[in-house]
């Protein structure tokens, strides 16, 4: 065979092997080419030029456009693949291509300009890099550009105002830990009307706080601008964000008040720490009269031009004095009155959830009373001091609510079996002589010395009344015996309704029942967090801990015992002087519940706080939402097991799977529902936040998931 001949064989068949393969498909093989192939190859190990379609490539997603033969790429979703390379600029030729998912990898080097050829993208999720260089002048030349997340990377420049102007449809604008720098542009937020969460933070930014920050009206979550060197006064505009927001404001060189308009009131101190030259509420700096004349200056003030002023005269100083002390007096009979009023009223509070202990009252709704501007214990009911004490010594039954009525006697004879044994005690149902029934928690044995800590933690949580928090009712204290009597509430908890009795799946909860337990979970943790005595943190949210009664209403049980836990400990013997009455329960398998708690609440010696408890109420919110168990391993339609609640449901909205592969099925069944469940998603996902300080506080939750379904 001739020689040339024989090389234009060849040049065939590789022209022919080449052009099997769709221009797509090309485009993708550059960044093959791009990235440092690992040892095993794995990461594009089905990549292959042979092949007619990319569209059965690990991470390609395609779908078929009108007047095409070949299905079109429409998303990329390689991250988490500790993939090392740079982003080739022949991605942008990819005109179909909606989502470019390339997070938590090893890319470096500039974002290419020609990525933005690619008209149709409305996501990129470049985050966790370490890509530089400055944002791409012609990032906003996307017209459907809606999420863009390139946090964590080292970019570096400013933000230019004609960079971002035209970026009219973006939702999300996250570029937290970088390196950019200069002033953030101001005269064009007001244009992104869409936008609903903004995080500049840990970068260089200098200068002033837009004003026109404050018309962001989608905005929700966090405002986080922490972490810069932003300087000046904060406009009083940023009142006018919707009151859901919070605002992340600390580390910077502010100054001056912090307004007190609008959003402004809901939001806590920590919002505003490590700007030395704020004052005014919430920070515990007053801010300085500047008109104020200066103590050390007698010339100064009003007059001072006339020379020194005259002192007062001592009859007039004696006039004042009196006066002063007339109104005192007067105040002080003001509130005297007052209080003796609320005391009387027994239908002070409308957070209570009064009711006489075994009657058929019906349960009143309602949000927290402190929350709302009132007093959310006025009436709470005392034990009686007298026999408070002598329980001390003698072991006698101690009644914290003045509706609890039956005495000792009767809770021995009474019908006693085993609900079960955790970390807090062994807990009974007890069936009284009048057929009422009522849960009693036995302690540890320990403790003895220790009665009036004991007797004090117990009554502050006797004072905790609200309709979603189960109520308790009395205790028993004897050097071996210590005994918690509350409310018993009829239909199980939240972990059986959800998996069924024996831990299998149960969908048995419609969407609305399951909103009517989440949102009365929400009001009874915000009225703990907020209204309380202690101001208590749970510190053990989950399923097993919110009761249901025959009405699906929500009460959140547990709560406030881990101090009386560190009294008592937590190992009841068979003994005691409830021994015989109250059957003995052998230690059982008690449920995980890490898998719950927020990811700094797993770090042995820190210190519970209340953003632990809203990091849990967001992962059984998502439990709710998906109807899958962080206690079991959820997996995706391609069996592939995340054990990872929360970062399951945040990488399937990333890749923007359709709803169905995240929500449980059922829930789609009802009327309107789809717009009900996003709404709650976006509430859970807020809840489990990496960063406590970046979650909202339970107020604003439960006042967010009200909104939902009204």
């Amino acid at each position: 065979m001739e020689p040339s001949i024989f090389f234009f064989l060849l040049i065939s068949i590789f022209i022919d092997f080449t052009l099997s393969l769709t221009p797509d498909g090309l485009s993708l093989l550059s960044l093959k080419s791009a990235v440092e192939q690992p040892s095993d190859g794995s990461a594009f190990s089905d990549w292959l030029d042979t092949d007619d379609t990319p569209c059965r490539w690990t991470g390609i997603s395609c779908m078929n456009v009108t007047g095409f033969p070949d299905p079109r790429v429409v998303g990329i979703a390689l991250s988490g693949k500790n993939l090392r390379g740079y982003i080739p600029s022949e991605l942008g030729t990819l005109i179909y291509l909606r989502r470019l998912n390339l997070h938590s990898n090893n890319f470096h080097g500039s974002i290419p300009s020609q990525l933005f050829n690619a008209t149709s993208l409305h996501s990129i999720f470049l985050y966790g890099n370490n890509l530089s260089g400055s944002l791409p002048p012609s990032i906003c030349n996307l017209p459907r550009l809606q999420n863009l997340d390139l946090s964590n990377n080292s970019l570096s420049g400013s933000l230019q105002a004609e960079y971002l102007k035209n970026c009219k449809q973006l939702q999300r604008l996250i570029l937290a830990r970088n390196r950019f720098s200069g002033e953030i542009p101001a005269g064009i937020w007001s244009d992104m009307e869409n936008l609903i969460q903004l995080d500049l933070s840990s970068n260089d930014f200098t200068g002033s706080v837009p004003e026109d920050f404050g018309e962001l009206k989608s905005l929700s979550g966090t405002l986080n601008l922490s972490y810069n060197h932003l300087s000046g006064k904060i406009p009083k505009s940023l009142g006018n964000l919707p009151v859901t927001v919070s605002f992340d404001l600390r580390n910077n060189n502010l100054s001056g008040e912090i307004p007190q308009t609008g959003s402004f009131s809901n939001q806590g101190p920590t919002a505003f720490l490590n700007n030395p030259l704020l004052c005014g509420f919430p920070l515990q700096k007053t801010c300085k009269n500047p008109g104020q004349s200066s103590p050390g200056n007698p010339n100064s003030g009003p007059g001072s031009e006339n020379g020194p002023r005259k002192g007062l005269s001592p009859g007039l100083i004696i006039l004042i004095s009196v006066a002063d002390a007339a109104g005192v007096a007067f105040i002080g009979l003001v509130v005297v009155y007052i209080y003796w009023k609320r005391k009387d009223n027994s239908s002070g509070c409308s957070c209570t959830g009064k009711s006489k202990f075994g009657g058929n009252e019906k349960l009143h709704l309602c949000s927290c009373a402190c929350i709302n501007g009132g007093f959310g214990n006025e009436d709470s009911e005392q034990g009686d001091p007298e026999k408070a004490e002598r329980g001390k010594g003698e072991g006698d039954l101690v009644a914290i609510d003045k509706g609890f009525t039956f005495e000792l006697d009767e809770l021995l004879r009474a019908s006693a079996y085993v609900l079960g044994k955790s970390g807090l005690g062994i807990v009974y149902k007890v069936v009284l002589g009048n057929g009422i029934p009522v849960a009693v928690r036995r302690l540890g044995e320990g403790g003895d010395q220790r009665y009036k800590e004991f007797a004090a933690e117990v009554q502050a949580i006797g004072r905790v009344k609200h309709p979603n928090v189960v109520k308790l009712r009395a205790y028993y204290w004897a050097p071996d015996e210590k005994l918690l009597i509350s409310d018993f509430i009829s239909h199980g908890n939240l972990a059986s309704a959800l998996r069924g009795r024996n831990g299998q799946s149960s969908s048995s909860l419609s969407w609305t029942t399951r909103l009517k337990i989440a949102k009365g979970t929400a009001r009874g943790l915000a009225y703990l967090h907020e209204c309380s005595p202690r101001k208590f943190v749970h510190g053990d949210i989950k399923p097993s801990n919110i009761l249901l009664d025959n009405e699906s209403q929500a009460y959140i049980s547990d709560f406030g015992l881990n101090k009386l836990i560190t009294i008592t400990g937590n190992n009841p013997s068979s003994g005691g002087f409830m021994g015989g009455a109250l059957p003995y329960l052998k230690s059982v398998p008690t449920e995980r519940s890490n898998n719950y708690r927020a990811p700094e609440a797993r770090v042995p010696g820190n210190k519970p706080t209340q953003k632990w408890d809203v990091y849990s109420f967001g992962v059984v919110l998502l439990e709710l939402l998906t109807g899958k168990s962080p206690e079991l391993s959820p997996t995706t339609s391609t069996s592939v097991e995340v054990p990872d609640l929360v970062r399951w449901v945040r990488k399937g909205f990333e890749d923007e799977n359709p709803l169905s592969d995240i929500v449980d099925p059922m829930l789609l069944q009802e009327v309107h529902a789809k717009k009900e469940v996003l709404a709650a998603f976006h509430v859970a996902l807020a809840c489990t936040e990496t960063d406590p300080e970046v979650r909202p506080r339970m107020k604003t939750v439960s006042e967010n998931l009200e909104r939902v379904g009204t």
